[in-house]
Order: C-alpha cells, then structure tokens, then sequence
C-alpha cells in the first residue's frame, strides 16, 4: 500500500504554479482543432441500454470543452492517439483512448458513444444513444475550476439535460420519452475531485475559502449540492443512477510532482479529504435510495479501484503507476499537461496514467470491467451490468 506524507506548500512556489498556467494557455490557444468525437458510432451490435447520460468532469469529459473559450482541452495531439473511431485523432477526451463512460456504454451494448451535448450534430435521433455533458475543469460547485476560464458546472450540466429532456419528449413523445428516460437509460456522474484539486486546495485561489471553512463545512457544502442536483435529475425521469466516488487525487503525478514525493508516496490532506467526502457520499446515495421512490442510486467505489492498480500495478501488467506517459516537468512528468510539445512513452499500455491527473485506456479498461460485472465490494447495490436490467 502507498504510504502518504503531509504535502508542504512552501515546496513549491506560487510564482511557478502561475507560471505553469501561462504555459497551458499559450499551449491551448496554438493548439490547432481536430475532430471533435462527435457521436462516434463504436459499430457494437446489441440491445439492453437505451441511453447513456453523463455528466461529470474531465474523467469522462468526450469533447465539450472543444466548443468553449477554456483553459483545460485535450483537442490536440497526441491525446486520443489509441482512440479508434476517430483514426487515433484527438475528440477532446483526456486520454489516449477511450474514457471509462465509452468503454461502459460499448459493453453495455450501446450502438454509438453518447454525443457531447455542445457538438453541432447532438440533435434527433443522434439523442438517443445518450448525451455526454461532461467537462474538464468542471465541479459540484460552481466556483470550482476558475483557473480555467470556462467550463461547464454541474449545475449547468443539469440544466443542458433538462434542454435534452424537452428534446426527447418532441422525438418520442412524452409518455414514451419518459420510459425510455426512467427505465432504459442510465446516468453516469464522475465529478468531485476538482472540488479540491482546483478549488479547495488549490494555491491562491482558495485562500479565501479555506479561511471561511473546514474541511468539514466545505464538504458538507458538496454534498449538498450535489443532493440538489441528483434530485432535479430524479424530478426530469432519471431513476438508474451511477455515482463514483474521489479517486485517490493524492496519488496522482501531478500531486507528487509538485509535492517531490517518492515513487510509493501520496499527498496526505488530499486523500483524506477524497476519504472524507467519499464516507459521506455513500451515505448521502443510501439516503436518497430510500427517499425516492423507484430510484437505484449507486455507489461506485472509485478510490479503492484505482489505489488498487496504483499499489499492485505489476500485478496489471502495467510498468509505471506514478509517471505520466504524456507530460512534461518534474520526475513523474507532472507539471505541464499533455500537448503536441510533451513527451510520449512508448508503451502506452503498460502506464496507469496517460497524462499528469487522467488514467490511460488501459488503466480505464480495468476500472470500467470492475464497474460492469465487479461485487458490491467496488460497485453497490448492484453493479452496472445488472443494473441495466432493472
């Protein structure tokens, strides 16, 4: 298991963070647009999922930021390099492949990748394999991610779905369009860990904040957001829900770059504060398991998984679980995010991490398996294969 020490910002300068920032712009605003995985048809056969709706941060993030004026983009090589249905061009996910939202869908039998909900195609029948409203950059709460300009909230995202929503009832009809939404669609929601990497703990930015409020107070404020936003959900027909978990964010390159950790070293407060919130989701989903009638929300155990692949990655096949295989700065080329100047491993299979805070494809198979067909130790009540067929 990682052992974990106390992160000490004096380690590295503020000057150095702002100066890391610029150089992201400057590498944004050059970087040419490529395609843009717009509803890429994954050519799987199959019945079972009507739609796949998700919603979420750069995790799962499919191409929305590729229409906004933002700071956090992946349109630009080599990102997406082992995504096939676009000919290994970039689409805007933050990965070399598939997110773990595609890889469930195609297993799932979903005949097209859910569409990003800003492409200019994402309209009529193109709807009905599902929307993605995901964002890198974005947060339960809406101050999180101002670093980078733009991106789209949870709050926002949900009021995309809702302009979805009157979309589906004019496609389908009302009463046909509320059984496909509440009982052959499911809605995916991977977001949480900007809240503190790019809100809570991060430097200049979150003075203020962590002045006002503890750890405590501040993750009650998530969670209560969050409960806000999964209700609305429910009140717009959604009722099969999965939720993760924070992944280990103190484990990432990024943290133990800027950190200088060791190679079997994670960022203490970042974990803990992942743990904190994590205890209380599962909680907060069992809650509104009971209070809403015909909902199933479940839990899927993030953290857990991926300190699992990060503690035994051998065991996985995989050489590296603390260097980046895109990246740039630091000894687990941490600093500078993935773009046309970084540098490239060769084997992008055997690295956990494609870039300085996302897994690669093969670190988002293993996941997305445990997701599908994994025991209630990862994924509770009932994992997503079953609860397609509810």
């Amino acid at each position: 298991m990682a052992t974990t020490r106390a992160s000490t910002s004096g380690r590295v300068s503020q000057a150095f963070t702002i100066l890391v920032f610029f150089f992201f712009f400057f590498l944004t605003l050059t970087a040419s647009v490529e395609a843009a995985g717009r509803g890429v048809n994954n050519d799987k056969k199959g019945g079972g999922l009507g739609a796949s709706f998700i919603f979420g941060d750069s995790l799962v993030d499919a191409g929305n930021n590729n229409y906004l004026s933002t700071l956090s983009r992946a349109n630009m090589q080599p990102n997406g390099i082992d995504f096939k249905a676009s000919g290994g061009n970039p689409t805007g996910r933050f990965t070399n492949g598939r997110t773990i939202g595609d890889i469930v869908g195609e297993e799932l039998g979903s005949a097209n990748y859910a569409i990003p909900f800003l492409a200019p195609n994402a309209t009529g029948k193109a709807l009905l394999a599902g929307v993605n409203y995901a964002s890198g950059g974005g947060g339960i709460m809406n101050g999180t991610g101002r670093i980078f300009v733009n991106r789209l909230g949870m709050d926002v995202q949900v009021d995309f779905f809702n302009t979805t929503r009157k979309q589906l009832d004019d496609l389908l009809g009302k009463e046909k369009a509320k059984e496909y939404i509440s009982k052959k669609s499911i809605f995916s929601i991977t977001i949480g860990a900007n809240d503190f990497l790019n809100n809570y703990l991060f430097p200049l930015l979150s003075v203020g904040t962590r002045f006002t409020q503890t750890p405590d107070d501040f993750i009650g404020d998530m969670l209560e957001h969050l409960r806000d936003q999964l209700t609305r959900l429910y009140q717009l027909d959604a009722r099969k829900f999965v939720i993760g978990n924070v992944g280990p964010i103190g484990c990432i390159p990024y943290q133990k770059t800027i950190n200088q950790l060791k190679e079997d070293e994670c960022v203490d407060l970042a974990n803990k504060l992942a743990n904190q919130y994590n205890v209380k989701l599962k909680s907060l989903l069992d809650e509104l398991n009971k209070k809403l009638p015909g909902s199933m929300f479940v839990h899927a155990n993030v953290y857990d998984l991926v300190m699992e692949l990060i503690t035994n990655y051998k065991e996985y096949g995989f050489k590296s679980a603390t260097k980046a295989c895109c990246g740039n700065g630091g000894q687990y080329a941490g600093i500078i995010p993935c773009g046309p100047t970084s540098s490239l491993c060769e084997e992008r299979d055997k690295y956990v991490f494609w870039d300085p805070y996302h897994p690669s494809e093969a670190a988002n198979v293993i996941i997305a398996k445990q997701l599908l067909y994994g025991d209630i130790k990862v994924i509770s009540p009932v994992n997503l294969s079953k609860l397609r067929d509810l």
